[in-house]
């Protein structure tokens, strides 16, 4: 390095048959749960002695662009968000001998997978609001392409609601989980539908915050007249007044774990396809 030499790592892979870069694409860095998850890359990575790339992926196309990008770069393993990609991105993949990891939600993993049952995430959190006597529970969700990571919870929302005998269909799309415009828009929202509305389960702590932020504004008490939980344990719900109840993924677990999945990828042995890494409903003050 003092003599201004930087190992070149294209004719490095060519030399020993092999890459040490892995390739991962993200929708966001705006937030620090994927800090977290980028943070877990990386350690994996460094401790076996390879490169991370990190590519912006917020649309199909984005994703799509980023594996074609790490095929031609011959990388040794992908890890992706979700699994909801465009068919373009999935035949180029199904061509590629590069093993993949989908991170974030489990089932039906092209090749592999890591994350956590947002189903049983979804029904803990209606569950709390339930068992504290909500009778108008509301979700807000994302519905715009490869989000299905979000997409997995309105179904099993109206499930919970109608166990419990309550209304199912107080259900809001916003455009942006991770902006800070969105907790009031989805309060608009909500009470537009529902002036009764008590309860809410939020996509994201982001979204979450500013709903708590936008009820003191118009003097709602938080959590007398309306529950609030968010999602993620961003560094804001614990910050704020009153704190957030939150759903809690690992997402250094699941970055760091990603990493031991592809590097175990030759070995059929110890191969898994899948790994759990759990949630927990952190209960603040919010709801």
């Amino acid at each position: 390095i003092e003599l201004g030499y930087v190992p070149n790592l294209a004719a490095g892979h060519l030399a020993a048959g092999k890459s040490l870069v892995i390739g991962a694409a993200v929708p966001s860095v705006r937030n620090s749960s994927f800090y977290k998850y980028v943070t877990g890359l990386h350690d994996g990575c460094d401790a076996y002695g390879h490169k991370l790339i990190v590519m912006l992926a917020d649309t199909l196309q984005q994703e799509r662009d980023a594996v074609e990008t790490f095929i031609g770069l011959r990388t040794a393993g992908i890890v992706l968000i979700g699994n909801d990609h465009d068919p373009s991105t999935i035949d180029l993949l199904s061509k590629s001998s590069i093993p993949l990891v989908e991170s974030w939600l489990l089932g039906e993993p092209l090749d592999m997978a890591i994350g956590y049952r947002i189903d049983e995430a979804v029904r803990a959190a209606c569950r709390h609001h339930i068992a504290a006597g909500r009778k108008r529970i509301a979700l807000v969700g994302n519905d715009r392409p490869g989000t299905r990571r979000f997409k997995e919870r309105p179904p099993v929302f109206r499930e919970e609601m109608r166990k419990a005998g309550l209304p199912d269909h107080l259900i809001v799309d916003i455009d942006e989980p991770h902006g800070f415009s969105s907790g009031p828009q989805a309060l608009d929202a909500l009470l537009a539908r529902d002036s009764a509305v008590d309860a809410v389960i939020c996509p994201t702590d982001v979204v979450a915050a500013s709903m708590v932020f936008e009820c003191a504004r118009r003097g709602i008490d938080v959590p007398r007249q309306i529950g609030i939980i968010g999602w993620g344990d961003y560094e804001i719900a614990s910050n704020i007044s009153p704190s957030l109840t939150t759903v809690k993924p690992y997402p250094w677990e699941m970055g760091n774990g990603a990493i031991e999945m592809l590097m175990d990828h030759g070995s059929a042995e110890s191969r898994q396809r899948a790994v759990d890494t759990g949630f927990e409903l952190i209960l603040r003050e919010s709801a």
